[in-house]
């Protein structure tokens, strides 16, 4: 059943070679039924906003579909139609009237209109029967596009298969390409390079602000706290907290503190001495309580400092001993494991552990997005800075552009392999769902044109062999 929408249908006249001047007439009403589209459900796709047509859009069949380009191209079939067609028709008219002078020029005139009558008949029928059964006749191996489109379509999808998917053709399009050096060019031109980031900038602000924070919260309640509940951690902890020790990343925290302790006893002096006087004896004189509370800050001051300036003190030993021990028995100790579990259940079990979370995630979100969204700023500076360092590094250095482009190589070949078949079988399936009579009038508007040349060739080129022939049976004896 006819599925095409009126719409967008080309006249069925094809089907004879005398009927090719009435291409423009209007097509005949669409079929009812079940099966029908309605013309103004076919050219839903083809228009644009507000009803107005000139923009592509998709067929009811997956076509898509320009009613401009579509306009054209049946114009132009049309013209080559009533050329082909006009010459036959020529043909026949000479044949008419030079029909008995078998002698002479007009002779050869006859013989050449009546093989260019033969001629242009059968090209006729072989374009015809392509897109169609000739004259409405079901004669056999015609019809080809409507009866074998799925053939045609596994044809096309091996062809792709075996001429586009073969490693060695990847390969060597991929090198021949070099994608790493054309990229690095382009990068280098002016304002490439800012145009990058800018756009990635874009698209990340775009993706941040679309990312709901319902699903940020679920994620981390239902798939990231549950999985932490679940794996122990107390022996990660413990190696990650020996080999911070060994290689001696706390040392900076530790001086850190230090001074921090260090600035707190000299901005609080009078703070720190009443606390001391506050613990002495009752029976201790003011003065001596004083005295004592304030030789008790000098030497707290110097100590810290003797720490703090000391790579070896015996209290930086201390702690890194307690800090050692602490991360074997993570590593080894079950009852400190248990302890550690046990602290870490607690801790995400907490209600406000999700929220810090939700927290974290706003802050860091909205700093990203300030950063980005400042075209002027840092990032964005430093970013086109790094873009522009790496393409002239890539454009100086051939080995690493070399190493880039078999990288490249290998991926592309690694998603062909893959994915290939199911790139590849995207056309037979795409094919199988084409109505078969819409199939056959789409092709025939896409190459129908250029075909007519076969009808116009084999015309001529049948009249010169008329010719031929007639001249050979002259010159040969009777």
């Amino acid at each position: 059943m006819d599925t095409t929408p009126q719409a967008t249908r080309e006249p069925d006249l094809g089907d004879d070679p005398t009927a090719a001047g009435a291409l423009g007439a209007a097509p005949a009403a669409a079929p009812s039924g079940s099966g029908h589209r309605s013309g103004s459900g076919g050219a839903r796709g083809t228009s644009g906003p507000g009803g107005t047509g000139g923009t592509a859009g998709s067929g009811p069949l997956g076509f898509i579909v320009d009613p401009a380009l579509d306009a054209q191209r049946r114009r132009d079939l049309r013209q080559m139609r009533l050329v082909a067609t006009g010459l036959l028709v020529l043909a026949a008219v000479v044949y008419v009237v030079t029909r008995g002078h078998d002698e002479g020029l007009l002779g050869f005139v006859n013989a050449g209109a009546e093989a260019s009558m033969v001629g242009a008949c059968a090209d006729w029928f072989a374009v015809t029967a392509i897109f169609r059964h000739p004259l409405g006749l079901p004669i056999p191996h015609t019809a080809l596009i409507p009866r074998k489109k799925e053939m045609i379509g596994r044809s096309l999808e091996e062809f792709v298969s075996e001429n586009f998917m073969r490693e060695d053709i990847i390969r060597e399009r991929v090198l021949d390409a070099e994608p790493t050096r054309r990229a690095a060019e382009w990068a280098l031109a002016p304002g490439h390079a800012k145009r990058l980031v800018d756009e990635v900038a874009t698209v990340t602000v775009h993706a941040l602000h679309r990312i709901p924070d319902e699903d940020v919260r679920a994620v981390i309640e239902q798939a990231v706290l549950p999985r932490l509940a679940q794996e122990p951690i107390s022996s990660l902890a413990g190696g990650l907290l020996d080999q911070v020790v060994r290689d001696e990343a706390h040392v900076g925290l530790v001086d850190l503190a230090l001074d921090e302790f260090r600035v707190w006893l000299v901005d609080n002096e009078d703070l720190f001495e009443s606390l001391i006087t506050q613990r002495a004896p009752a029976w201790v004189p003011d003065a001596i309580n004083d005295l004592v509370a304030r030789k008790i800050h000098v030497e707290a001051l110097k100590w810290l400092a003797d720490i703090r300036n000391d790579p070896r003190h015996d209290v930086r030993l201390a702690l890194d001993k307690l800090l050692i021990d602490l991360a074997d028995d993570l590593q080894h100790d079950p009852v400190t494991q248990a302890k550690a579990e046990r602290l870490k259940e607690r801790v995400l079990s907490h209600p406000q552990v999700a929220d810090t979370a939700m927290s974290l995630w706003a802050s860091f979100r909205a700093v990203v997005i300030a950063a980005l969204e400042d075209e002027g700023g840092p990032v964005r500076t430093r970013a086109v800075r790094e873009v522009t360092a790496l393409a002239e590094r890539l454009l100086a250095d051939e080995p690493l552009r070399e190493r880039i482009d078999a990288r490249i190589c290998d991926a592309t070949i690694y998603a062909v392999d893959r994915y290939g078949t199911e790139l590849t079988r995207i056309i037979s399936d795409t094919v199988d769902r084409w109505d078969g009579k819409e199939t056959a009038e789409r092709v025939e508007l896409q190459v129908g044109r250029d075909l007519q040349f076969i009808r116009i060739n084999g015309t001529l080129v049948g009249g010169l062999i008329g010719m031929l022939i007639h001249a050979v049976s002259i010159v040969l004896p009777s």
